[in-house]
């Protein structure tokens, strides 16, 4: 289908400082995670074995995420006429569960470890917690800065893994000067307990927000009901339904809507008036406005009540 079909508003996201930042952050990632892997088998740290786990969720999130970015540049076709971009939501939605179900098996082993507890390598936990610390601090800021310039629900789940990184590598310093301070080697599962349950927060959050848009929910920060009286304000406007407001990807909200216009007034100006009201007012720029009249459009009881309440 070509190009000029979809003028009206862009079906592609060209994100070269998300991308240039994914890549960045990958790269470390996937590096990290080797060292982290490994450490955490030869120190038989819980803490840190969660930490890796959870490393390894990231960069399986971060490719994820890179693929919604490239598929966000694919003009629109005869197939997808809204493009890719709802694939963006898609990563962030499968990045918020993989982080959920992270969380959950590190409750599983932290109680496991509560019941049988084991011996743990110190200073080997220790050096690569610091290690960690270091990366993902890194990697947190980078995200963030990322974040400031381009607003994305995916870098956003991303962001998120990483908070969690930084966390869980502070928990595991943590639990490393308990446990050689008091020689107790229930901190570790405790510790990873912890930040376990922030790891969960941050990914039921994720999954709430891509769920409700995947939903096509009314975006936040927009209340249908508002924008239904601002339409019916508009000269020759006397009846609004059909009234549909969902979020394709990030900013990118469309508006569909159905109004009786008096049939004196020019219907050309009623349209334009009301997509320039929803353009100014609320940022809306992809909208779709039918204009009727209940004589001549069928809408059964709802029609005929409208026209009875004309009369009145």
């Amino acid at each position: 289908m070509a190009d000029y079909d979809y003028h009206h508003l862009p079906h592609v996201k060209v994100q070269s400082r998300s991308k240039k930042t994914l890549w960045v952050t990958l790269l470390l990632t996937l590096f990290f995670t080797i060292v982290e892997v490994i450490g955490g088998l030869i120190s038989n740290s819980l803490a840190l074995l969660s930490d890796s786990a959870h490393m390894v969720s990231d960069v399986l999130a971060l490719s994820l995420s890179m693929l919604a970015i490239y598929l966000a540049t694919r003009q629109p076709n005869a197939k997808f006429s809204f493009g890719f971009l709802r694939f963006e939501i898609i990563a962030s939605f499968l990045n918020g569960l993989a982080l959920a179900v992270i969380a959950l098996g590190i409750f599983i082993e932290g109680i496991k470890r509560f019941i049988h507890p084991e011996t743990i390598n110190f200073q080997l936990m220790l050096i690569i917690a610091f290690i960690g610390l270091v990366v993902n601090i890194v990697l947190t800021i980078v995200l963030s800065r990322s974040m400031k310039e381009e607003e994305n629900l995916n870098v956003k789940s991303a962001l998120w893994h990483f908070i969690g990184d930084l966390l869980s590598s502070i928990g595991v310093i943590l639990a490393a000067f308990l446990i050689k301070l008091t020689n107790f080697y229930f901190f570790d599962p405790l510790i990873s307990l912890i930040v376990g349950a922030i790891i969960f927060t941050g990914g039921f959050k994720i999954l709430k927000e891509s769920y409700l848009i995947l939903m096509e929910s009314v975006p936040e920060g927009l209340d249908l009901d508002e924008i239904r009286a601002e339409i019916a304000k508009v000269e020759g406007v006397e009846d609004v339904h059909e009234l549909h407001l969902w979020t394709v990807t990030t900013d990118h909200h469309s508006l569909t809507a159905h109004v009786f216009i008096n049939e004196h007034i020019q219907p050309f100006c009623v349209i334009l008036a009301v997509n320039e009201m929803l353009k100014e007012k609320y940022k809306l720029k992809h909208t779709t406005v039918q204009i009727e009249h209940a004589t001549i459009h069928h809408h059964g009881e709802y029609g005929k009540q409208f026209l009875e309440a004309q009369k009145t």
